[in-house]
């Protein structure tokens, strides 16, 4: 399917709602059935109706399909953050004696749901540093059920080798999921690479302005279902119909947003690259980057952010660069 009849057209069933360009939001708790046999079929298959919008929402579902297809994947469930679906993804595929293998320095609260939370359950893990995928195969155990992913690592950007990484896991058994929030599905296929969660934080890129916090795992048919009627469904992660709406809209530029932020990133990564006063730039499409020849062959761009090293004396002479910034905002999120 083409990347723009899913961001215009899939799930959009305008002959249902009078040929509105733009889907309604079906803002309500509770749906109504005429019979109750019709009742009875859609309790049976609550992903699969419209009942309760804990559960299911039809302006929800609109951007469930969109996100499925744009991954490349069966199924999607959309929730209120990032985090909330992180957490749900490694939740629904661990149990009390398991361990976890993740990426060295992932994103700050998949680190604290590892080392803080997950412990309390009789969950152990390990951190590994991603860039070689034999230093996963010597630090898996035989209770290892997990293995997660991020690729670009945040701040850092070390790229892990997707296929090589679903490999070893499939080998052993072992389910793989990624947060791609980063390269987006535009960037990045990790389901084609054989990864089985897919998962973003939708406040970022995929929704765009700022103004939304929502998260998404994408998977097979068999993964979502068993988040949906156990952790999304317990826990009450949904999210609601007029947020889905809003990355709905955000999602029609998506293509234009994520281009012009790859040029924009990569024109400034090379300039601070050439400045006399910057050590080290940290941008996966520079040709300086150690994992560059990877990047190129399983990414297709690179998003917008970078890092890099300036060269100092002093620790207040960062302060003083960072007050000299005229067009950056100082926050803690990106989109």
């Amino acid at each position: 399917m083409h990347l723009s009849e899913i961001l215009f057209h899939l799930g959009e069933e305008r002959e249902y709602y009078f040929n509105a360009v733009a889907p309604p939001i079906w803002q309500t708790s509770n749906f109504a059935f005429p019979t109750l046999d019709a009742f009875r079929q859609a309790i049976a298959d609550e992903l699969g109706h419209h009942i309760y919008t804990r559960g299911n929402n039809p302006t929800t579902e609109i951007l469930r399909k969109k996100l499925a297809a744009l991954e490349g994947a069966e199924e999607a469930l959309v929730f209120p953050s990032g985090m909330a679906a992180i957490s749900a993804a490694v939740l629904a595929n661990l149990k009390a004696g398991d361990h976890v293998l993740c990426v060295d320095k992932p994103y700050s609260w998949t680190k604290t749901l590892l080392t803080r939370w997950l412990p309390r359950f009789g969950v152990s893990h390990t951190f590994v540093d991603g860039r070689d995928v034999e230093n996963f195969r010597r630090a898996a155990r035989p209770n290892t059920s997990l293995l997660i992913l991020e690729s670009p690592n945040s701040l850092t950007f070390e790229l892990q080798d997707l296929r090589a990484c679903a490999e070893f896991a499939r080998s052993r058994g072992i389910v793989t999921c990624i947060d791609n929030t980063n390269c987006t599905p535009l960037f990045q296929r990790p389901i084609e690479l054989g990864i089985d969660l897919s998962i973003h934080t939708g406040t970022k890129y995929l929704n765009g302005h700022s103004d939304v916090v929502c998260g998404a795992v994408c998977g097979s048919r068999e993964q979502i279902r068993k988040i949906f009627e156990n952790e999304f469904m317990t826990l009450g992660a949904q999210l609601p119909p007029h947020d889905a709406a809003l990355v709905i809209r955000g999602l029609r530029t998506l293509e234009l947003r994520l281009k012009r932020s790859f040029e924009s990133a990569l024109t400034i990564a090379r300039r601070l690259e050439a400045h006399p006063r910057v050590e080290r730039v940290l941008f996966p499409w520079l040709e300086s980057f150690p994992q560059h020849e990877l990047a190129r062959r399983q990414m297709s761009g690179c998003a917008g952010l970078l890092s890099f090293y300036l060269k100092l004396e002093r620790p207040e002479e960062a302060e003083a660069f960072f007050h000299r910034l005229e067009r950056f905002l100082l926050a803690v999120s990106w989109g």
